[in-house]
């Protein structure tokens, strides 16, 4: 199979390879540039995310891909009941949690991309599927602030997010779906 593969990159000659990296390099260009272009509009760095656990069940199950946005109004009408995902320093993953409690000070203000804000949060969050508040999870913290709000949830869509567990936590899935890639890729015919 691989002698085939190295036959057929020989009979396709340089021009041919050439426009294959160049088609790769403009679908990776543009992924990224849609990608930013969300960023900016959800005012989020991560427009949506994937739901790893199942601590939201059944409002949100693992591999749901959820849609954050971030803008001044959210940040300034959080409310218990508003699902939010936050991120603790010390803590390489977001987490998606739902808001127990709100407790706000409007003596300090927040600022959101220049926009000032007469109030500022304090947050207790607990997962639906979880017994107890997040409050051990928040590592030295009291409260949750707005600076650890990552964004709001706006929508979900079901299950579509298993693709990218699958290539995070298999290996073996990992490769296979990159190897079918390349060999369509090499095999492609114009």
């Amino acid at each position: 199979m691989l002698d085939q593969a190295i036959q057929t990159l020989k009979k396709q000659g340089v021009r041919q390879i050439l426009l294959q990296v160049l088609n790769i390099a403009a679908i990776l260009t543009s992924t990224f540039m849609i990608w930013n272009g969300l960023a900016v509009v959800t005012n989020v760095e991560s427009p949506f995310v994937v739901v790893l656990s199942e601590s939201m069940s059944p409002g949100f199950e693992r591999g749901d891909v959820i849609f954050l946005r971030k803008t001044a109004s959210d940040l300034y009408n959080l409310a218990s009941g508003d699902i939010v995902v936050y991120k603790i320093p010390e803590k390489p993953i977001p987490i998606v949690h739902r808001i127990l409690e709100v407790h706000t000070d409007f003596n300090l203000e927040l600022s959101v991309n220049g926009g000032r804000q007469a109030s500022r949060h304090r947050l207790l969050t607990k997962g639906d599927y979880n017994s107890v508040d997040d409050l051990a999870l928040y590592e030295g913290l009291e409260w949750l602030e707005d600076e650890h709000i990552i964004g709001k949830v706006s929508g979900y869509v079901p299950y579509v997010g298993y693709v990218s567990i699958l290539l995070n936590e298999s290996p073996k899935f990992k490769f296979a779906v990159l190897g079918v890639i390349g060999l369509f890729n090499i095999f492609q015919r114009e």
